[in-house]
């Protein structure tokens, strides 16, 4: 089974600072991981290389086992960083913007069909947007605008989704129906024909893991730049670190 991500050996250093040493990690298909650490450890520039966007000086990544500015259909990646840009400006209504998640993957010369529009109801639904769908998105608050790309995302239906700190800002209960449609995701179960059928994976950049806690396969702990851990919420809760009945425990922890 080849990997929808394989990270080998990976390292990046600034000028007067490093910042990833050696690291190495997979996520398979169909697996829900998590990439936790303090702040300043590593992880967005971890995410950016993963995805393509910085080039690693040492080591490689693989997507889907093709090097990422190799890898032809885009859309088997879906993306959520931390701020997007653009959301102030950009002139389209949360169910355009949305809808542009289904056209990534269809192609921006198609027209979408029913199954389409579909989806694209199911990711309105799954971030508690449906009631704003045809407001512009620069009208919505920045928590709002955060869960209109998370829809986007959704709707695309990716075979590896890059999630980076997509709860930010987002109130308690769009949380539970974010994870809700994660997990439906990840067991393949949204009902598209064209969706993996090991489900899609996920990598996940949070400090708030208090609502996926039950959910998750792994958990990778990247400190000072290296993998400081990788193994179970189980074999992490053995040592002392609660992700679900505390959610304060595991930031605590991973600053000392």
């Amino acid at each position: 089974m080849v990997p929808a991500l394989q990270v080998d050996a990976v390292s990046f250093a600034y000028p007067r600072q490093a910042v990833l040493d050696g690291v190495t990690f997979d996520v398979d298909p169909g697996e829900f991981v998590a990439l936790v650490g303090p702040n300043g450890s590593g992880k967005s520039t971890l995410l950016r290389i993963a995805l393509g966007l910085t080039q690693p000086q040492g080591g490689q990544v693989r997507l889907f086992g093709a090097a990422p500015d190799a890898l032809a259909e885009r859309w088997r990646v879906g993306y959520v960083p931390q701020r997007p840009m653009l959301a102030d400006v950009l002139p389209a209504t949360v169910e355009e913007v949305v809808a542009s998640g289904r056209l990534a993957r269809r192609g921006w010369h198609r027209r979408l069909r029913g199954d389409d529009w579909e989806a694209v109801e199911a990711a309105l639904g799954a971030v508690d947007l449906l009631p704003l769908r045809r407001r512009l998105l620069s009208e919505l608050s920045g928590g709002q605008q955060q869960r209109a790309f998370i829809a986007k995302a959704l709707a695309s239906r990716p075979e590896l989704l890059v999630l980076d700190e997509p709860v930010a800002g987002v109130d308690v209960e769009s949380q539970r129906s974010f994870r809700d449609s994660l997990v439906s995701l990840i067991s393949g179960g949204q009902g598209d024909p064209g969706s993996p059928a090991r489900g899609t994976a996920v990598l996940l950049v949070s400090h708030e893991l208090s609502a996926v806690a039950d959910d998750l396969d792994r958990v990778v702990v990247l400190r000072h730049g290296k993998i400081a851990f990788d193994g179970s919420p189980a074999d992490l809760s053995a040592t002392g670190v609660s992700l679900g009945i505390h959610p304060q425990d595991l930031p605590m922890w991973l600053e000392r």
